[in-house]
């Protein structure tokens, strides 16, 4: 079976005599493919079922094609765009011994006219000549992502579905909160235990028992938020006993090093291993880049300015790494990383701290990567008692 990396550009040498380029653009109910065929003069774009088969059928008909005109096809490159389909497809391909890729869509350049036609056909067309640059070899025509086993992608299952709930609960919480308001009810916790038995004993602003469909509102409200809190904590549970099972399986030991530092956390140290650091990235400015912590700028003659972060990479860990960042300050003072965002938010001021505090995110990202892949612990950093996943 092949394998791909995600590399930022073909390792191969391009033979367009001998080489099928196929591109996929996936939908719900149908498949548009379109090809480039050694010796047909024409690009081909078909309509299909949204069917491997059919998909195997089609390269099969077009080498045939490209053999009746005298070429023999000694490779078959397919490319599809990341999308609601997974990895599945470039994944049976694979199996098959058929290069396929995975284009990652925001690498794409796309025409900038005001309205612009969009269609299956033109983005095809559209794929077809960005994989065609990218395969010989040319730089910035696009970038492609690396193409996840199924263990890998089910790996990142159970954060993803608890990042769900989590915003479940919260959404929860906040509607049996503005329902009480209505009545002039205040501080109300809803997540504890006892809130149910609490609830019918609730008296409005006015001195008066809810109303019989508020309060049954508010019930079933509870009932979906105790579902949900249940369900977060069998979620979390099942992740510990799986690590305490098989604590040297797969990316278990890296989990475990993260978890380590003082101030990470086991949740917050599988969501970046599993993301981010066990990923083929290639240097510290790619780690940065992938979760959009590096800077856009904008310069056209002698403008010059900074238009902050690109935000381009994954929303979900960027998101976990600024809260990390703040948390990293209390529990590592003495860490040189620590040191340096203190030494340069001495003025106090909101906005540098706002500021400074990215920064530390991306060195800390960083950091924690360069402690993965090669056991450098970071100076200053302390680490906890290992108790919790030894």
């Amino acid at each position: 079976m092949l394998k791909y990396d995600g590399l930022s550009h073909s390792l191969t040498a391009f033979d367009q005599d001998s080489t099928l380029v196929v591109v996929v653009e996936l939908a719900a109910s149908s498949w548009t493919v379109g090809a480039l065929v050694p010796g047909v003069t024409r690009q081909p774009t078909k309509k299909m079922a949204a069917d491997k088969f059919a998909l195997a059928r089609q390269l099969e008909d077009w080498r045939e094609q490209a053999e009746a005109a005298g070429h023999s096809i000694k490779r078959v490159c397919v490319s599809m765009e990341a999308g609601r389909d997974g990895f599945w497809v470039a994944r049976w391909l694979l199996e098959r011994d058929i290069e396929a890729y995975v284009i990652h869509p925001t690498s794409i350049p796309v025409p900038r006219e005001h309205r612009r036609a969009k269609t299956d056909r033109l983005d095809v067309g559209m794929l077809l000549r960005a994989f065609l640059g990218w395969l010989r070899g040319e730089r910035k025509h696009c970038s492609m992502v690396k193409i996840l086993t199924r263990e890998e992608e089910d790996g990142k299952r159970p954060l993803r579905e608890r990042d769900g709930l989590v915003g479940d609960r919260s959404r929860l919480i906040n509607q049996v909160k503005s329902l009480l308001a209505l009545h002039g009810i205040r501080g109300f916790k809803a997540g504890t235990k006892k809130a149910a038995a609490q609830l019918k004993r609730l008296l409005t602003a006015e001195e008066l028992p809810l109303p019989p469909d508020m309060l049954a509102a508010l019930e079933r409200a509870l009932v979906r938020l105790t579902l949900v809190m249940a369900q977060i904590a069998e979620i979390d549970k099942e992740r510990m006993r799986r690590l305490k099972a098989a604590p040297d399986q797969g990316l278990h030991p890296m989990i475990r090093i993260i978890a380590k530092v003082k101030g990470v956390g086991l949740m917050t140290a599988e969501l970046l291993v599993r993301e981010v650091l066990s990923r083929p990235l290639r240097d510290r400015r790619a780690v940065a880049r992938y979760v959009g912590l590096t800077g856009s700028p904008d310069e056209s003659g002698k403008r010059r300015r900074e238009q902050g972060l690109a935000k381009a990479g994954n929303g979900r860990v960027r998101h976990v790494l600024i809260e990390l960042a703040w948390r990293f300050l209390r529990h590592q003072k003495d860490s040189a990383l620590a040191q340096w965002f203190f030494a340069r938010t001495q003025d106090g001021r909101g906005p540098t701290r706002k500021v400074m505090i990215v920064a530390l995110a991306r060195k800390l990202l960083i950091a924690l990567w360069e402690l993965a892949n090669t056991g450098k612990l970071p100076e200053g950093v302390s680490l906890h008692s290992p108790s919790l996943v030894a």
